[in-house]
């Protein structure tokens, strides 16, 4: 069996990039550069949605399916560098080598872990094989955007049209899943100022969950999981959650069970 890993990534504003790239006073506080930033942004796209580039990685999320087992959990610590997450993030698939599975990866998780891989000088060769050392990943890699390797639920689903795509909240609480708890992204970068790391690790973590339970949905819609394996695999998910002791897992489960 061919390990499943969900993932996510939370970012906030890259405020010494930004800070290099403007060329900005060291007197200006974070609050202000990012501000700046956001007003630049929405003069020309109408949105405060930054470029990919300048989108720092602050927590890398995964849930887990391997032979035996499911876990949830956020990779370093609050303390840990950007570099630090991103080189876990990729020594886990340099040694798994997992089937990778995200909502929306093609679109922003995967981009921004490569600028910033760039960035901090992180390397990751199981994950850039296109076949030069593994005839197999000739056929199946990570990188194209028509293999699945890397299974982008989001894009396949809306048949990589962009005007079809869905918000993973809107369609997890179509099914009957719990959807975002507590917060979204766009509350990030504020959470973040206020000192609410452990927050969004906890908001993160519920994601790839919410992700994992569509990708099972998927599955099963292949008929790769019967309705027998299908439920099996959900209470595995419920089974493993009750056995966390943090707060948003009770939410979760609690938000689960009423729908």
């Amino acid at each position: 069996m061919v390990p499943t890993l969900v993932f996510d990534i939370e970012t906030v504003p890259d405020i010494e990039g930004l800070r290099k790239i403007h060329e900005l006073s060291s007197e200006l506080s974070s609050a202000d550069i990012a501000e700046m930033a956001f007003q630049s942004r929405r003069q020309t796209s109408g949105n405060d949605f930054l470029p990919l580039h300048v989108h720092k990685i602050i927590a890398i999320s995964c849930a887990l399916r391997d032979r035996n087992d499911f876990c949830v959990w956020s990779l370093g610590s609050t303390e840990d560098t950007e570099a630090e997450l991103i080189r876990r993030f990729f020594e886990g698939i340099d040694k798994y080598t997992p089937q990778l599975v995200s909502w929306n990866g093609n679109g922003f998780d995967l981009p921004v872990l490569h600028y910033r891989s760039m960035i901090n000088g992180i390397q990751a060769r199981r994950y850039w094989e296109t076949g030069e050392n593994d005839r197999e990943f000739k056929w199946n890699n990570y990188l194209s955007r028509y293999h699945i390797r890397h299974l982008d639920l989001m894009d396949l689903l809306a048949l990589h049209q962009p005007r079809a795509n869905v918000a993973l909240n809107d369609l997890a609480k179509l099914i009957g899943f719990p959807g975002k708890l507590g917060m979204d992204g766009s509350q990030v970068w504020s959470s973040f100022q206020n000192g609410e790391s452990v927050a969004i690790r906890n908001y993160c973590e519920t994601d790839v969950v919410n992700t994992y339970l569509m990708f099972l949905r998927f599955q099963f819609l292949r008929g790769i999981l019967d309705d027998e394996q299908y439920l099996y695999e959900n209470e595995l998910v419920r089974t493993t959650l009750k056995k966390y002791t943090a707060p948003h897992w009770e939410e979760f489960l609690n938000q689960w069970k009423t729908q």
